[in-house]
Parts: structure tokens; C-alpha cells; sequence
């Protein structure tokens, strides 16, 4: 998640659009689908190890999630993780980070497309310009659904030049990375399209996902019935929270949470400063979650959620420090699977 001013404490509420940070996207969209594109850029990727059982969570026990129509799977934690753990080596390999412009933000790129092009969906790399750097969006359309109805899940990849970026965002990366995987693992046949994405030079104020949006036609916007965004979903002090934009979308992860007995909070802190953004000043419903960043957790959310109140959700927020010690199994695993619950529920899966 973007900060607006570096270096100063954010204000709670909406940041006037006069004060982000504003970068200048330029250059054509690059078909870059060609499995060899950035070949070398990133460590060997280790498969998935498999599902295994959940061990005791730090909050509270996970419940059994509420059933739908077409019930979404349970996304396995260690799964997840096995993507933050190969990020976490992207950036040790890369110079300590995987910001824009720098080693580690390809390499990334070039992980998650080789995990999606191996499990049969289409890519393509969208190439732009920013900061005197190349930048890469990561676009994957899963094949079959109407559309002209696209629901599509997307987060963050890069992060800030401090360090490795784990809660910030490789939480939100690697939950739709293998929430997109369980499609496929489902070969699911959902009633609207299926498209995820993976932004990048968010942390220089959403510029990837803006050029996205800018470069798409009219007729292609009004294509896409909901944009769900993952920014920061692990966070170690953890609270729950939805966003407030779209009623729809909101209640699909209201309902969720309650079906876990979890209370949840509207989002405030990050409003209108991570990727939704862009999607929704063009009208586009849009709605995610959230679990945190440096605003101080009250005595009623830890009495709430668990954790620790008087401090950060998370303490390591945009720190050298968001390492994979940086992040709340339990979180990040209720929250993995509120992003399948959402990606199933929306698209008519079957």
C-alpha cells in the first residue's frame, strides 16, 4: 500500500487526489506473453507443497465457512505461504527488495506468470514506463465465462525499496497467485469471465493499475461487473477489515466473515490509496480487504480480534522488517479464503 507523503503519518480518511503521488505512464501495451521473457530473472520456483492440516491460530479458531450455491474451496494456507517464501527469495536474491524499476519486481512477475501459464490460463504482460523505469502489470484470464461480464481480483506485486514486502503486499499477491491456482485445480466453469492481476509501481501512487485502467477502452470498462482488490492481508497485529464501495461486494464478504463468527470493520486507513482506485473513479464497483497498516489497534478491536491494542496492525509497515516472520497465519489464512469465497460467489462458479 502506497504512502502518500514518505516518511510522514497518514491522516484517517480519504487523501485529497491533489496530494498522491502522480507518475506519468507512457508506452503501448506489450503482449509480452512468451514464457521465456524474463527467463533467468528469478530462482528456480518450488511447486506448492501440499494441503496440510491447519496448526492452532494465534486470534482464534478458524470455523467452518458458510456454504453457497457452488461452495468455494478452502485455499491452503501452507500453499500461500509457499509463495511468500519464494518471494522472500526473489527479494534476498535481488537485492533486498522488489521495488519498481528493480530486479526483484521482475523476477516476481516472471514467478507468479510461470505458475498461471503452467496451470492453463492466458497471460500477458502490459509494459509502462514510470520513475525513468519499465514497469510490468501481470494480466491472467482464466478460459470460458460471458465476457461481458469480467469479475477480476487483483493485487499489488512490488514493494517499497526497503525491503522484501511480504504483508506489503506478497500476502495479497500470493492469496489471488493461489486463489487463481484453485480455479484451475477446480476447472471451474464459472457464468462471468475470470481475470486477475497483478499491479505494479503501486508504491509510487497506483501507477500500474492507473495505466491499466487509462488504456482500456470504454466499452472494455463497462465490461468488468467488479474489480476486488488484496492489499495488505496478513497483517501481524491483525484487524478485519471490508471496504465500503460496492454494496454487492461488501456483503459478499460481510457474509463470509459472519458465517466465521468474525465481526469485521469498514476500511478507512488505505481508502482511495491502493489499486481500486483507479477502477473506481471510472466507475467500475469495486470492494476488497484489508487487515492493517501503522494505525495503532484500539482497545476494543483487540478485545474484538485478538492481538495487541495500543500498537501498529503492523509495526514492519513499508520496514526492512515485513519478512515472512511478519505475518498472522491466522489472518492471512481466513483471509485467503474470503478471496475464493468472493471470486466463486460473484462469478456464478460452478
Amino acid at each position: 500500500m502506497k504512502l502518500s507523503v514518505p516518511g510522514a503519518r497518514r491522516i484517517p480518511g480519504r487523501i485529497p487526489a491533489a496530494r498522491k503521488v502522480k507518475a506519468t505512464a507512457t508506452a503501448a501495451v506489450a503482449g509480452l506473453a512468451l514464457s521465456g521473457l524474463f527467463a533467468g530473472a528469478a530462482p528456480a520456483a518450488n511447486a506448492a507443497p501440499a494441503p496440510a492440516p491447519r496448526p492452532v491460530q494465534a486470534v482464534q479458531p478458524a470455523q467452518a465457512a458458510p456454504s453457497t450455491a457452488f461452495a468455494a474451496p478452502d485455499i491452503p494456507l501452507a500453499n500461500v505461504k509457499a509463495h511468500l517464501t519464494q518471494l522472500s527469495s526473489i527479494a534476498a536474491a535481488n537485492g533486498g527488495n522488489r521495488a519498481h524499476g528493480r530486479a526483484g519486481y521482475l523476477a516476481s512477475v516472471n514467478y507468479v506468470k510461470g505458475k498461471l501459464d503452467a496451470a492453463g490460463f492466458t497471460t500477458s504482460v502490459q509494459q509502462f514506463t514510470s520513475s525513468g523505469s519499465t514497469g510490468y502489470n501481470l494480466i491472467a484470464d482464466w478460459p470460458g465465462g460471458d465476457t461481458n461480464q469480467v469479475v477480476m481480483s487483483g493485487s499489488h506485486l512490488d514493494s517499497v525499496t526497503a525491503g522484501a514486502g511480504i504483508n506489503d503486499n506478497g500476502s495479497g499477491s500470493a492469496a489471488v497467485l493461489e486463489t487463481a491456482l484453485a480455479v484451475s485445480r477446480a476447472q471451474l466453469k464459472p457464468t462471468k469471465h475470470l481475470r486477475f492481476a497483478w499491479w505494479g509501481a503501486e508504491e509510487l501512487g497506483m501507477v500500474g493499475s492507473r495505466y491499466y485502467v487509462n488504456n482500456l477502452p470504454s466499452a472494455d470498462r463497462s465490461k468488468i461487473s467488479g474489480y476486488l482488490n488484496f492489499d495488505m492481508i496478513g497483517s501481524p497485529n491483525p484487524g478485519y477489515f471490508v471496504y465500503d464501495d460496492d454494496p454487492t461486494i461488501e456483503q459478499t464478504f460481510k457474509t463470509y466473515y459472519a458465517g466465521l463468527g468474525v465481526a469485521t470493520e469498514i476500511e478507512t486507513e488505505g481508502d482511495g490509496r491502493s489499486d481500486h482506485a483507479p477502477f473506481k473513479n471510472v466507475g467500475i464497483p469495486v470492494g476488497g480487504l484489508f487487515s492493517g497498516a501503522d494505525y495503532i489497534k484500539t482497545a476494543a478491536q483487540a478485545q474484538k480480534w485478538g492481538g495487541t491494542s495500543g500498537r501498529a496492525f503492523d509495526q514492519c509497515y513499508h520496514r526492512s522488517c515485513d519478512t515472512t516472520s511478519n505475518i498472522n497465519d491466522t489472518a492471512l489464512n481466513r483471509n485467503s479464503d474470503a478471496v475464493a469465497y468472493a471470486v466463486w460467489s460473484l462469478s456464478g462458479a460452478q
